[in-house]
């Protein structure tokens, strides 16, 4: 949704998940402690840093969570960048990943394979394919013991608590007129949440932005579906924590009409 409608600015170039195969498996081994600093800034200057000075707009950014264990770095590399932190209910999020990205996402033998590589069983990293890619809780952290004992959903869950505990406790040292939060549902039922958004980043405002917010937009299926009882459950205890913190808790799963 951010880059399609965004994308209608005429001063800004806006990618999904930009040199994907380079960038996620740095991610994953940042956040594991396999990559340091130095790594981290020569991957993004020649992939990101790249594609900037190439730029013929005015601003240029990347719509991916994959850059969410790479704040710190990015802060280094490019000092002037901004920050938008999308946030949206964690039960459509799990639903989106489990039932739209199938295999690509913590499937069983993928998640086996890294945390084999993890645990030194490997000398050889997988290839950079996305399945093989996304965190795992590094050892005497809450639910490593459990990880690989936990279902595909359940890994799932445990991703987007995680993801966002890091964006946020990385975030606090960016300086505030860098960074944004704005939330998903807002972007979409309240023009000045929209308004709010192009003036952080500078976009003059026009109403076909709000227009192209309220469509709701997905990358794979346009296909809504609800937490089962057991998967609200799984999600409840994995993750409560992070949906008080980011206000919705309390809150009823919605549907989504695409």
């Amino acid at each position: 949704m951010m880059v399609k409608a965004l994308a209608a600015a005429d001063d800004i170039t806006i990618e999904h998940e930009y040199r994907v195969r380079e960038i996620q498996p740095l991610a994953v081994r940042r956040y594991q402690g396999l990559a340091d600093e130095h790594e981290a800034a020569a991957t993004l200057s020649a992939a990101h840093g790249a594609a900037l000075s190439s730029a013929k707009t005015r601003l240029w950014g990347d719509s991916s969570n994959k850059l969410s264990w790479l704040i710190p770095d990015l802060g280094r590399v490019f000092p002037q960048a901004r920050f938008i932190h999308l946030v949206r209910d964690g039960r459509k999020v799990a639903s989106s990943y489990f039932y739209k990205l199938g295999a690509e996402c913590y499937d069983n033998d993928s998640t086996a394979i890294l945390a084999d590589y993890l645990a030194g069983g490997s000398d050889e990293a997988p290839p950079p394919e996305k399945k093989y890619w996304w965190p795992q809780p590094k050892s005497g952290e809450p639910w490593a013991k459990e990880f690989l004992r936990f279902n595909q959903f359940q890994r799932i869950a445990w991703h987007w608590s995680e993801i966002n505990r890091v964006i946020l406790r990385d975030l606090k040292d960016v300086p505030e007129h860098r960074r944004m939060q704005v939330r998903l549902e807002d972007l979409y039922s309240q023009p000045s949440t929209v308004t709010s958004l192009l003036g952080f980043l500078g976009i003059a405002y026009r109403d076909s932005f709000v227009s192209a917010f309220a469509r709701p937009h997905n990358v794979n299926r346009p296909v809504d579906t609800m937490l089962t009882p057991e998967q609200a459950a799984q999600f409840a205890l994995l993750a409560t924590p992070m949906m008080k913190r980011l206000g919705y808790a309390g809150q009823r799963e919605y549907a989504v009409n695409y």
